[in-house]
C-alpha cells in the first residue's frame, strides 16, 4: 500500500473526464471518501482518496514503476493552470472546476479501439462495449487476493473475431472498423511502436490510415495514448464552447504544448458543471 498527498489530483474527476473507460467507482463509497477500481496495462489497481490523500493498493515498487508514470504524477499541473490568461474568465472557471484532472499515459492500442467505439456514443455505452470485448477476447487474470479481471484484447484476438461476434458486443457499425483496424495492426501496416517516435502531426496522419480513425479520433488517441498534450480533439462539447466563448478563435499559441490539457478542463466543465 502506498499513500501520497497530491495537489491537482482527483480520481473522481479523472474517472468522469472521458479519457479512461476502465476506471470505475466501487460500490459502497461516498463523496467524502471515494474508492475506485482500475484495469490498465494488464493490471488491476484499487485507489482510495480522501481530499488530497490518495491510497494506491499496490507495492511501492509497482507504484514507482507503473502508476506514478501512468497518472502523470511528475507533471506540475499548478504550473499549467497558472498559464491561463487572467482575462479569460471562462478558462479560469473551467481549469479551477476540473483542476484534479491529469492526462493519463494509457496503452496505445486500447486507446485506438476505445475511441473508435466512442464515435456517436456516450460514456456508459462505451464502457459497456469495452467490458464485453474484454470479457470475450481479453486474457482472464487474477490479483493476489483472487479478484478476477480481464486484460484488454490484443490486436490478433480482435482480428480473428467474427464480425457477428463483434456485433454481439453492441459495437454496431464500429464492428467492421475494429476488425479491419485490428487486421491492419496485426499485419504491421501501421506500426504502433513507431508512432511513439513520430512527431504529433506524423503520428496523427499515420493513425488516420486505420479504418474508422478520422481527425477527432486520431487526436484523442494522440492525447490519451501517446501523451501528445498539444492534441486538441474537438467534439460537440468543445465545438459549442469554441463558438460561444472563442468566436475569434482559441488562443492556441499562448498554450503551446498544453492545448490538450486545457481541452480536458473545458470538456469536463461543459459536461459536468451545474446548470445555472
Amino acid at each position: 500500500m502506498v499513500v501520497i498527498t497530491k495537489d491537482h489530483f482527483s480520481i473522481g474527476q479523472i474517472c468522469q473526464s472521458g479519457q479512461c473507460f476502465r476506471l470505475r467507482k466501487l460500490e459502497g463509497t461516498g463523496k467524502a471518501e471515494e474508492k475506485y477500481g482500475l484495469t490498465a496495462l494488464g493490471r488491476y489497481l484499487e485507489i482510495e482518496q480522501k481530499e488530497k490523500e490518495v491510497v494506491f493498493d499496490c507495492t511501492r515498487e509497482e507504484y514507482e514503476q507503473v502508476w506514478k508514470h501512468y497518472f502523470d504524477l511528475d507533471e506540475d499541473y499548478s504550473r499549467i493552470i497558472g498559464m491561463v490568461d487572467e482575462r479569460d474568465a471562462y478558462l479560469l472557471q473551467a481549469s479551477a472546476y476540473g483542476s484534479g484532472i491529469r492526462i493519463l499515459r494509457q496503452e496505445l492500442w486500447e486507446m485506438i479501439v476505445s475511441f473508435i467505439i466512442s464515435q456517436q456514443n456516450n460514456i456508459k455505452r462505451i464502457q459497456k462495449c469495452i467490458d464485453l470485448l474484454c470479457r470475450k477476447y481479453g486474457e482472464e487474470k487474477y490479483t493476489e487476493k483472487g479478484f478476477c479481471y480481464y486484460d484488454f484484447p490484443k490486436p490478433q484476438a480482435l482480428a480473428k473475431a467474427a464480425l457477428e461476434e463483434l456485433y454481439a458486443c453492441n459495437l454496431g457499425y464500429r464492428s467492421r472498423y475494429i476488425h479491419d483496424t485490428a487486421e491492419s495492426v496485426s499485419r504491421g501496416e501501421v506500426d504502433l511502436a513507431c508512432l511513439q517516435e513520430m512527431s504529433y502531426e506524423a503520428a496523427k496522419a499515420e493513425l488516420m490510415k486505420l479504418r474508422g480513425v478520422g481527425v477527432k479520433v486520431a487526436e484523442c488517441v494522440c492525447l490519451f495514448g501517446l501523451h501528445r498534450t498539444e492534441a486538441f480533439p474537438v467534439d460537440t462539447h468543445i465545438n459549442k464552447v469554441l463558438r460561444q466563448q472563442y468566436p475569434q478563435g482559441f488562443p492556441f499559441e499562448r498554450y503551446k504544448g498544453y492545448e490538450g490539457t486545457l481541452q480536458q478542463y473545458i470538456f469536463y466543465y461543459d459536461l459536468m458543471k451545474p446548470e445555472k
